[in-house]
């Protein structure tokens, strides 16, 4: 395996190593990034700093090919945001959370995420941004848990599921917060396959994933492929207009809805 470069996470002592898996000159342009930022690379602003800066300098000084992205950190792939951070950071959806999603998404190569160990919340939804996934057979779990904590999902968070998945894998994420192992993940449409690193480079070969940004377009295909998800994490203060207006509706429902209530059970103890 041959280092290309070298990216720190400076919050935490971590870095994001760029490598050719392969020392292959016919597999040269195949990347693995892995990241390593303690204790569980959690999204934070320098973290996808890094991880937008490791993208660039693969799409701008290397030929292009194919990334995979993995962590080095055998228990997570990433465990999610820093909530406390998050909420405390501002502009933190739009400036940094929504373009490391928009990044995968529109990436002018194929991307290829390889999950080590647990993909959790926001992690997951990065591995969801990719292309394709790969995941560890004997560990690790996918899931979306924000309604176990009571923390609801944004517009941008919830799209690139609805795009991806069946509706009932999509319920059964979202609305239980399920827990999804290997087998479960594969029939539920989560992962493309299960394996480590050998995995993922049989899939780059049978589906010659190699020449499928050479002619220059590979991006704009996935523009128009997912303009929904795109539009949607392009419009975060319209989506954020739109639930303002749906909280108000909810509220006056609310009151009406009491009201109702209220002057049935008067009507009703009034017979009685």
């Amino acid at each position: 395996m041959t280092t290309l470069f070298t990216v720190p996470v400076s919050s935490t002592g971590g870095s994001i190593v760029c490598s050719n898996p392969t020392n292959s000159e016919k597999e040269e342009n195949i990347y693995l990034l892995e990241f390593t930022s303690p204790k569980d690379n959690r999204l934070t602003p320098t973290f996808i700093d890094a991880i937008l800066l490791a993208l660039d300098m693969i799409e701008h000084r290397y030929p292009k090919g194919v990334v995979i992205t993995t962590s080095g950190i055998a228990k997570f792939y990433s465990n999610g945001l820093d909530l406390k951070l998050a909420l405390s950071t501002e502009g933190f959806l739009d400036k940094w959370l929504w373009r490391l999603f928009r990044r995968f998404l529109t990436y002018p190569m194929p991307t290829i995420c390889l999950l080590n160990g647990h993909a959790f919340a926001a992690g997951f939804m990065l591995a969801m941004y990719h292309d394709y996934r790969i995941q560890n057979p004997s560990k690790g779990l996918l899931c979306i848990n924000e309604l176990e904590f009571g923390v609801p999902l944004q517009s941008p968070m919830m799209s690139i599921f609805r795009e991806k998945l069946t509706p009932s894998s999509f319920r059964d994420l979202i609305l239980e917060a399920k827990r999804f192992g290997a087998p479960e993940s594969v029939k539920a449409g989560l992962v493309d396959g299960l394996g480590g690193l050998e995995e993922a480079l049989t899939l780059i070969r049978e589906r010659g994933l190699q020449k499928k940004a050479s002619t220059g377009i590979y991006g704009t295909m996935k523009e128009e492929m997912y303009r929904h998800s795109l539009g949607i994490l392009d419009g975060h203060f319209a989506n954020l207009a739109w639930r303002e207006q749906l909280e108000e509706k909810k509220d006056q429902a609310k009151k009406d809805a009491l009201k109702a209530v209220d002057t049935f059970e008067k009507q009703r103890s009034a017979k009685l």
